[in-house]
């Protein structure tokens, strides 16, 4: 994995095999903040007036969208249950390299980096509102009696993982959302908005993040 700075000064991996970076170059920590965390979670937080919440992300990757999550719930006295999908997980001294500490409360640092290893084996306790599972599974294979309230959809980009991005896929990551329930990805397509469409959810157009005009937000109908 090689180590990228954007422009944002935050840091990212390159995935040499997929050929792409795990967040945008514009700005990791930027796109992170305004697509999951203020059009995702904060989007659903006020307008299902949610007192706590459960979030599925699709690609855990470093860690970034979890920590801001849970960092944004941990102040709001928010209680959060999280449960990333990732096949290949990144190993904790990667994770540490990437310098992401100094964007959260130091509190929420430190629960994260002494319980990922542990998340990576079952449901783990964070902090004392906040518990994380990192599910090590292909998105094909991945089963969960859970419902959640947001999807964080944070797969690599279409033209580098086509099979992350179809109809099948998108179905089966969207079962497990409630209904009223936000998806939301960095990315925009007819495709992928003839999908959702299908798979019973309303498309709203949102503003992209740096570096993108528009990016997918999506509920799923009652």
């Amino acid at each position: 994995m090689q180590s990228f700075i954007t422009n944002d000064g935050s840091k990212t991996l390159f995935h040499e095999a997929i050929g792409e970076h795990y967040h945008s170059k514009h700005g990791a920590l930027q796109e992170s903040k305004h697509v999951f965390l203020k059009s995702g979670l904060q989007y659903a937080l006020e307008k299902n007036e949610l007192t706590a919440v459960s979030i599925l992300e699709v690609g855990f990757g470093t860690g970034l969208n979890f920590i801001l999550t849970a960092d944004f719930c941990t102040q709001n006295n928010l209680q959060l249950d999280y449960c990333g999908i990732e096949a290949y997980p990144l190993s904790k001294d990667i994770i540490e390299s990437m310098d992401y500490a100094s964007y959260v409360q130091e509190e929420t640092w430190d629960g994260f980096a002494s319980s990922y290893e542990d998340a990576l084996k079952s449901e783990t306790k964070v902090n004392e509102l906040v518990r994380l599972e990192v599910d090590v599974v292909k998105l094909a294979d991945f089963t969960t009696e859970k419902r959640f309230d947001v999807i964080y959809f944070d797969a690599f980009a279409a033209i580098h993982q086509p099979e992350m991005w179809t109809t099948e896929s998108l179905a089966i990551i969207c079962q497990h959302l409630k209904p009223a329930g936000v998806f939301v990805t960095y990315a925009i397509t007819g495709n992928l908005k003839r999908i959702m469409k299908s798979l019973g959810f309303q498309i709203e157009k949102a503003p992209g993040a740096p570096g993108k005009r528009e990016m997918l937000r999506a509920v799923k109908n009652l």
